[in-house]
């Protein structure tokens, strides 16, 4: 154990959880932590730096920021396969994503609740997220945002384009649902809107979990801490496992530079590589026994449930053309990136409160695509470790539409929604019409499957499949982030999410990473600053 590699904490990712982790327990100029990224710090790259490649990173996933993977071939989709992937870099997936500021709402963390006890109260997470956030735009409810955190949110574009606002009106009149200004505001999660909130600076530039939290107040971009700050973060470092004495996480080995690495802690390992978290606590003896022992792994704790109730939401759209004369985004805020959106119910009745359905408008020359995800899928799929190779991919299985209940949903999505959104459409100007599917597709049921089926795409929401819960509740951690059946180790990222979120994944993630390392500091009350007071 050399002296220069053991640190009091050890986090692997840079994430949203993971950033907001070693920020926090390092405000305490006396806690030393190690953070290994498998990345580099492009936050000066122009694709990462500037919002409007945002579409085009998520849809081309280039070698230099993301890991390369494919998932395994999906059943309920004629077999097609999908990426497995996420930002391999600085910020990891917040420094890649679509930019999305979307919190989940009450009614999901009712559910938390209930399953997890107040710590994850609606009430509690909002203070959490209003402490995260420095709000840059309107609403009608104040008391509901942050205006001093570190984490820059845009409501985006300031004045609406014609085509969102046709857009808009048309999934007013269709729904019922009035449009609304602030869909973060609990008082108003369904609606149509015009303004998305987004993971940007003022000047429209990315924010992420990086420029966010490891920022260069906080640290050089070589990774080293500021003003005693007692940071080091190793980039192109990758984590291949948690080491343990008996049932007590001491360490971790990477590879770094070509050479196998290890360091050591005094309290505790944090996993907080998303998708890769699965892997990693399999590699380290966690997981299913059985598995564990035909990859030649010896098993620390037995726990059949890593790696399952992987979920995933469903994606598909719906194209229209639209009128030569409506712009998609304003001339001076290419940063807005999309064209309104909605948030709605299921639109077969059931739970008539809740968030089912996303919609966002995508605008190009002359057409306008609108996304559309079901929120509340109950497909549940699994990743499996090959073998002891920490380099071999996992084989994820997301299992997309294999409960039959989930395409009955998407096809009442088209039948209802769609259908009534591209008549009102029309209505408001004939020039907006519905291409893809055709309305003769929507009214067939089986040409509906197909066209479902065929179209499917991915999104990279993946959630639940370390989930926090209680060991006989399907739990991989507790409540605090703590896995079951070891001692200090810890997982922080999107993998615990306990119930499926409404919304896009990231800004839970910000959460349980801030919850986490709210509990960490409670254990030493002197990592407490004036920044991050207790609410």
């Amino acid at each position: 154990m050399k002296r220069e590699l053991t640190f009091d904490y050890i986090v692997i990712g840079t994430g949203p959880a993971g950033a907001v982790i070693a920020k926090t327990l390092t405000d305490n100029k006396r806690t030393s932590v190690l953070v290994l990224e498998a990345g580099g710090n492009n936050d000066k790259d122009e694709p990462i730096r500037d919002s409007v490649f945002a579409p085009e990173l998520e849809e081309r996933f280039f070698p230099n920021y993301f890991w390369q993977g494919e998932g395994v071939p999906q059943a309920g989709l004629d077999d097609r396969v999908f990426e497995w992937t996420t930002g391999r870099l600085l910020g990891g997936g917040s420094s890649i994503n679509g930019e999305q500021y979307v919190r989940p709402t009450s009614a999901v963390f009712k559910e938390w609740e209930r399953l997890l006890g107040p710590l994850w109260s609606p009430e509690r997470a909002i203070q959490r997220f209003k402490r995260l956030e420095k709000y840059n735009g309107e609403t009608n409810n104040p008391a509901a945002h942050g205006f001093h955190g570190r984490i820059d949110i845009r409501q985006a574009p300031a004045a609406p384009t014609s085509m969102a606002e046709k857009l808009t009106a048309a999934i007013e009149q269709a729904t019922g649902f009035p449009r609304i200004l602030d869909y973060n505001d609990p008082d108003t999660p369904l609606g149509p809107f015009t303004r998305w909130q987004l993971y940007q600076k003022p000047n429209g530039q990315r924010e992420s979990s990086s420029t966010a939290f490891l920022s260069p107040d906080i640290m050089t971009p070589t990774g080293r801490g500021v003003r005693s700050r007692k940071l080091t973060v190793f980039f192109q470092t990758t984590a291949l496992r948690v080491l343990f004495s008996r049932k007590r996480a001491i360490g971790v080995e990477f590879l770094k530079e070509g050479k196998c690495v290890r360091a050591y802690s005094r309290k505790k390992v944090i996993v907080s590589a998303g998708i890769n978290s699965p892997q990693l606590l399999m590699l380290s003896g966690i997981g299913p026994a059985k598995s564990l022992k035909e990859a030649g792994i010896p098993v620390i704790f037995h726990n059949p449930n890593v790696g399952r109730r992987l979920k995933n939401h469903t994606l598909n759209f719906a194209v229209f053309t639209t009128n030569h004369n409506d712009r998609a985004l304003p001339s001076n805020d290419p940063s807005a990136l999309y064209t309104g959106g909605a948030f709605l119910p299921n639109p077969n009745g059931a739970a008539p409160t809740r968030r089912s359905v996303q919609l966002i408008g995508i605008g190009s020359d002359g057409m306008l695509t609108l996304a559309i995800l079901f929120l509340r899928p109950k497909s549940r799929g699994t990743i499996k470790i090959q073998n002891k190779d920490p380099l071999k991919i996992v084989l994820a299985d997301e299992g997309f539409l294999a409960d039959p209940n989930d395409m009955e949903a998407v096809k009442n999505i088209y039948k209802i929604y769609i259908k009534d959104i591209a008549l009102e459409l029309a209505q408001i100007d004939s020039s907006y019409r519905l291409i893809s599917p055709t309305l003769d597709v929507i009214e067939d049921d089986l040409k509906l499957e197909k066209f479902i089926q065929d179209n499917f795409d991915h999104n990279h929401h993946q959630q639940s499949f370390l989930r926090m819960a209680p060991l006989n509740k399907g739990g991989v951690v507790d409540r605090l982030g703590k896995v079951h059946g070891v001692k200090d180790l810890i997982v922080a990222d999107a993998s615990l999410i306990p119930f499926t979120v409404d919304g896009n994944t990231s800004a839970a993630a910000f959460l349980i990473g801030y919850t986490i390392a709210r509990q960490l500091r409670k254990k030493a009350p002197h990592l407490r600053s004036m920044e991050w007071e207790e609410e």
